[in-house]
């Protein structure tokens, strides 16, 4: 007679002293694994004869530590890095806390890069279950003892070059394609050097001009073809909590969407839109348009405004800047537009962290599941063409349409 049995080590690596103790006829057999999975197959004579047995275990491999590299943040303070985790087993997802607990299967899960700028401790696994069981524990404490306000992260969109170059690709990737993103939008976009039509990589939608400043130019190439630039830093550079912000140029026309957000990390594999959680840092359309509901619906507010917000699963909450037409505020006008972004709480401004004019919290709106305590998240600067929301170009759309972005910091806060 032949019994086969199985039976799991423990899952998060440790030795597991596994004995089990079998009757087959009148001999008994023993059987012990460590780590991994044991076959055990017994074979039994009978009839008073010796028994025969044997034991074949197959182990399951553990994954690899991973690794946990720094690099100096660029244009940051000193003590500011970016780190980066990497694991040589193949398959596998490194799951990792910012907290110091210990990370399981259920925890963050690593996409790229991210800043490290105050004192917190990185802890990292790796695991492909059922084809390896869960690695040691990668641990590396950060203390950097930065002060309050300073920078450290930032990029300033530099070009000493006399042609238009390319935004820093360790930093920046693109989403592409006609209506990749939702939302009903008119554009094609389009990524640096992209031969597909309509875009034309002689004519880049997104630059970096001689002299410095990113350029997002919105193009009608012919009909109704539009082009556009959506740039993220989503797999290259994310960070978690301090203040950002950005110093922005607007261009303002019938049908012209830009925007200056950021997503949760979590979004490329366990949170979906909007579970991921999504921070507005600026969005603006047409000052002839209602701040809710689109085109064509409720009154006209009779002046220029732009919108920060936030999103989460059943999480929404938002309002129009300035409240009245007295305040003078121009989309077309140089403005510092950023957040303040704590746990628990983040906080919009407009040109001085100072002028604070809306909070959101844990308590507030207090409806919904609050996702921006997760981890990290990376930023998205782009010019939509059309939309739900601004509605569609029409004969006064300007084109082309140009969003200039100065730069983009972070601060410790």
């Amino acid at each position: 007679m032949t019994r086969r049995i199985e039976y799991p080590s423990d899952q998060n690596g440790g030795t597991l002293s596994l004995m089990k103790r079998w009757r087959s006829m009148s001999r008994f057999f023993l059987c012990i694994a460590g780590p991994g999975l044991a076959l055990c197959s017994f074979s039994g004579c009978g009839g008073g004869t010796s028994s025969c047995g044997s034991c074949h275990i197959a182990t399951q491999p553990q994954a690899a530590t991973p690794s946990i590299t720094t690099a100096q943040s660029p244009n940051g303070a000193t003590g500011a890095v970016i780190v980066t985790l990497a694991d040589t087993t193949s398959g596998a997802n490194i799951y990792y806390t910012l907290d110091g607990s210990t990370p399981t299967n259920t925890s963050q899960i690593y996409t790229g890069p991210f800043l490290v700028a105050s004192s917190i401790t990185v802890n990292a696994i790796a695991a492909e279950p059922p084809s390896y069981l869960n690695s040691n524990v990668a641990t590396q404490a950060f203390s950097p003892n930065i002060a309050s306000g300073t920078l450290v992260w930032s990029d300033e969109f530099t070009n000493s070059g006399t042609s238009n170059a390319q935004p820093n690709p360790t930093t920046w990737t693109y989403d592409t394609g006609f209506q990749c993103c939702g939302n009903n939008e008119q554009e094609t976009y389009c990524a640096w050097g992209s031969t597909t039509g309509p875009c034309n990589p002689s004519n880049p939608n997104a630059y970096i001009a001689p002299g410095g400043g990113l350029n997002i130019v919105a193009e009608n190439p012919s009909g109704t073809n539009y082009t556009s630039a959506r740039l993220k830093s989503e797999g290259l550079f994310s960070f978690m909590y301090g203040r950002i912000e950005a110093k922005i140029l607007l261009p303002e026309s019938q049908g012209m969407w830009p925007a200056f957000w950021m997503l949760g990390n979590n979004i490329a594999n366990t949170e979906p839109w909007p579970a991921c959680g999504e921070a507005d840092i600026m969005e603006h359309i047409d000052a002839d348009n209602t701040p809710f509901g689109g085109p064509g619906t409720g009154a006209l507010p009779g002046y220029d405004w732009y919108q920060a917000s936030i999103h989460g699963t059943g999480l929404d909450g938002g309002t129009p800047y300035p409240t009245s037409a007295s305040n003078g505020y121009s989309a077309t006008a140089w403005h510092r537009y950023g957040m303040i972004w704590t746990k628990g709480q983040i906080q919009y401004y407009i040109d001085d962290p100072t002028n604070i004019y809306e909070t959101f919290s844990t308590s507030n709106p207090g409806t919904g599941t609050w996702p921006f305590d997760q981890g990290p998240m990376f930023i998205i600067l782009n010019l939509a063409v059309g939309g739900s929301w601004p509605g569609d170009v029409n004969s006064s759309t300007v084109f082309p349409s140009t969003m200039q972005v100065q730069y983009v910091r972070i601060y410790t806060n």
